[in-house]
């Protein structure tokens, strides 16, 4: 009879225990557990009930090496305070729960190198996907070694999974979940310049620090919009910033206090128009009676906002489970663009009449 591991005796029940109370091989359980090998369902039902009985604990590191799958997708974001990333990783997380992975997320805080050792950990860690969200970097030997993980991945038997950011080329094994990020900042400025705005900030522009495929799309769709209705744009009123609440907030002061003229400000996201609203009410400016604000990403107080935020909508939740589901199921097509619409609420309007 086989010895039962209690938490009495002090030791870590091993696949050997789980074997001998299954009444099976080793080599049998290993199958069991790996899922990639045909095994009699009732000799499942032994591995499974013995493995419950002595409280096994599979070895993360040992399937790893054996070359099992760890059945966990990775969603690696720059921060999980960001409220736009928090409802994609609630998409990410209800599609791996669906196709019965776990969700593992680690944060970079917008450092690339970090991004990529992460990718790297997680491609030793074997995990089915790895999803990178939010605006990568352009830099060449960024690119480069992404594309490198891109390929040792897919010879793992992973995918690398680019959500909300444009794909590394053609011949990259990679699954691409983008939105319209340009056509969003392109349909928001042409709103503001068909209500008769023509003096527009544009607060969250591209940096020399930060050029991430996000900024470079949401800069051009501002730019285009301008070309295609004849409008010059005042490059003093393009203002690189981070996408947070304080950036708002510091960059409309800094334009207040040289006397900017300018009757809307396009946020580039959400966070960032929380604090441009701040800022102008500070100075008894009023929303939109004296300046327009719009905002991008749709987070949910942006409704509850005094007037309700004009902003872009980008199907968040959807952009996570899509990037799941489509990793997991490479039959269907592997790049996709979801649409971006406005919203149209009450802190925009015509301008002020001069």
């Amino acid at each position: 009879m086989s010895r039962r591991v209690t938490p009495e005796d002090g030791e870590r029940a091993t696949i050997r225990d789980v074997a001998a109370r299954a009444g099976v091989s080793a080599s049998t359980v290993s199958r069991v557990i790996a899922g990639d090998y045909p095994v009699a369902q009732s000799t499942r039902v032994r591995v499974m009930r013995a493995m419950r009985e002595l409280d096994y604990v599979l070895n993360v590191h040992a399937r790893a090496l054996s070359g099992a799958s760890t059945k966990m997708v990775a969603f690696v974001l720059d921060d999980v305070t960001g409220p736009s990333f928090a409802y994609v990783a609630k998409g990410v997380e209800q599609q791996a729960t669906a196709e019965g992975r776990l969700c593992m997320v680690c944060t970079t805080h917008g450092d690339p190198s970090r991004e990529l050792a992460v990718v790297e950990a997680m491609r030793e860690q074997r995990a089915d996907a790895v999803i990178l969200v939010g605006g990568g970097s352009l830099d060449d030997t960024y690119r480069e070694r992404m594309t490198h993980f891109a390929h040792a991945l897919d010879k793992a038997g992973s995918r690398l999974v680019l959500c909300g950011r444009p794909s590394l080329g053609d011949d990259v094994p990679t699954t691409v979940v983008e939105y319209d990020n340009e056509g969003g900042a392109y349909a928001m400025t042409s709103h503001l310049l068909s209500q008769g705005h023509r003096r527009i900030v544009y607060l969250g522009a591209v940096s020399s620090e930060d050029a991430s495929t996000t900024k470079v799309g949401r800069d051009r769709g501002f730019t285009r919009a301008h070309q295609a209705y004849g409008v010059p744009y005042d490059p003093d009123l393009v203002v690189p910033a981070s996408f947070d609440r304080a950036a708002g907030y510091e960059g409309t002061k800094r334009l207040l206090a040289r006397g900017a003229d300018f009757t809307a400000v396009f946020a580039a996201t959400d966070m960032v128009a929380v604090g441009v609203f701040a800022a102008l009410r500070e100075v008894g400016l009023r929303i939109p009676d004296d300046v327009s604000v719009a905002g991008y990403d749709d987070i949910p107080f942006a409704a509850d906002l005094a007037p309700g935020l004009t902003t872009v909508h980008i199907p968040t939740e959807e952009l996570g489970r899509t990037a799941v589901r489509l990793a997991l199921n490479r039959h269907e097509p592997q790049h996709v663009v979801l649409g971006t619409h406005i919203v149209v609420r009450g802190s925009v309007k015509p301008p002020p009449m001069r």
